[in-house]
């Protein structure tokens, strides 16, 4: 098991930017797949973006050429560098860790981004 914190969410206006961190701590975090989920007010949360522990990357058609995922394992930390950010990335974000896309086995508690229009 890995616990995982965020930290970096907050308000900005549309077309700013933020960076999301996601601090790991237990077992080996090298070794997980980390990816980053959101969830809009009444809406089902939804995948962003993952990264692999060799570094391949996957995103959501929504934030390609805007988000960036991130890994230094040498920190036990992922990142989600978000540019040009839209009224609709408004949400919670989430990581998440696991050994393959869509298994996911421990979350983190959230943070809030929203985005002024």
């Amino acid at each position: 098991q890995v616990q995982l914190v965020e930290s970096g969410g907050g308000l900005v206006q549309a077309g700013g930017s933020l960076r999301l961190s996601c601090a790991a701590s237990g077992r080996t975090f090298s070794a997980y797949l980390i990816a980053w989920f959101r969830q809009a007010p009444g809406k089902e949360r939804k995948f962003v973006a993952a990264i692999r522990r060799g570094g391949d990357t996957y995103y959501a058609d929504s934030v390609k050429g805007r988000f960036t995922i991130s890994r230094d394992n040498a920190k036990n930390t992922a990142y989600l560098q978000m540019n040009d950010l839209k009224a609709e990335d408004t949400a919670v974000y989430y990581c998440a860790a696991g050994l393959e896309l869509g298994m996911y086995g421990d979350w983190g508690q959230g943070t809030q981004v929203t985005v002024s229009s």
